[in-house]
């Protein structure tokens, strides 16, 4: 009896603390500042930029080299349905990417556990 009382304890603190960890990479706020890491082949998985036909079509230049070390902060943020967290970003000097859009749409989490983004 005493064998299934600590293995329910222990199960019980083990998904506790999964649990916990889990939710607590989910804090981000509108404000916060990061900077763009420089990308092998400017390949951004997860930072949304615009195709550069787009970019020219809207008048802007598709440089991507200039965005390395730009300083970035959240617009807004919201959940998807899958449940990822989706943030629209800009500039923190107000300028637009490209000379051409505003806002760029980002998936918050995967974009820094895979580099793209450096959290100030």
């Amino acid at each position: 009896m005493k064998n299934y009382i600590i293995i329910f304890l222990a199960l019980s603190l083990f998904t506790k603390i999964n649990s916990y960890a889990q939710n607590s990479n989910l804090n981000f706020d509108e404000g916060e500042v990061f900077t763009i890491a420089e990308v092998s082949d400017n390949n951004y998985e997860y930072i949304n930029f615009p195709k550069p036909n787009f970019i020219i079509k809207k008048g802007g230049i598709p440089d991507f080299k200039t965005l390395k070390g730009k300083k970035v902060e959240i617009a807004s943020i919201k959940k998807n349905k899958v449940g990822t967290l989706i943030a629209n970003i800009r500039l923190t000097s107000r300028a637009s990417f490209f000379n051409s859009h505003k806002y760029v749409e980002v998936s918050i989490e995967d974009a820094i556990k895979n580099g793209e983004l450096i959290k100030e």
